[in-house]
């Protein structure tokens, strides 16, 4: 299947796949972004709602005191870093770029927390900037089906997309990709027995699960 066909099929599927990251601007998606690393956009979406009320902008949680922005997320993993991390951002934010966030790469990585694929999730979501974000479920299921090799690095994966991917289906790509790999192309139980992509797919067991080898 071409890259296209599987965007097809992934989209009859997934027709609302979306970000699942609870926010009302560029700035509360920044910090549950970095919130929701190695944790789930469930687990982020129960703190930030009281977190957000408290900080509604990067100007009250720049004077905040950790201790005080880790109450409020003390339920994930990794809180204190985080806490640093999202107090970090709300400091860079006011302090270089007048509490509005930025809307380029180069801009977005210099703020603490956010990463290459943080600031592609914001470029994309939030200005409707092309550019896929490569998350664990991207990367697993981009390996999977043959759009990067086992081995590749997560910047790697990324390149090999924007080559195989229209650049008018970016956006909507990191997200049904990260669907099929939450809900159904899971990384312990994937749905091999109903899966379109068997024959596209690297897992050999899948395949004998349909008779293909």
């Amino acid at each position: 299947m071409t890259s296209n066909e599987i965007l097809d099929k992934l989209e009859e599927m997934f027709p609302n796949a979306e970000c699942e990251l609870i926010h009302e601007n560029p700035f509360q998606l920044a910090v549950a972004v970095v919130l929701s690393a190695q944790a789930t956009d469930v687990s982020v979406n129960k703190v930030t709602p009281e977190l957000f009320k408290k900080y509604p902008t990067p100007q009250t949680m720049a004077k905040a005191d950790i201790k005080d922005i880790e109450k409020y997320i003390k339920t994930i993993g990794l809180y204190h870093n985080k806490a640093k991390s999202i107090l970090g951002l709300a400091q860079g934010l006011v302090g270089e770029f007048d509490g509005v966030m930025p809307q380029t790469m180069d801009e977005l990585i210099t703020l603490p927390g956010v990463g290459r694929k943080s600031a592609n999730v914001i470029l994309s979501v939030c200005f409707e900037v092309p550019a896929i974000a490569v998350d664990t479920h991207v990367e697993r299921i981009s390996k999977r089906l043959k759009f990067a090799y086992k081995n590749d690095t997560v910047l790697e994966v990324e390149k090999k997309l924007m080559r195989k991917i229209d650049k008018s289906r970016w956006n909507r790509a990191h997200h049904l990709f990260i669907f099929f790999g939450r809900y159904f192309c899971t990384a312990r139980n994937p749905k091999c027995d109903e899966c379109p992509f068997t024959e596209q797919c690297c897992d050999t067991k899948a395949k004998k699960m349909k008779g293909i080898v």
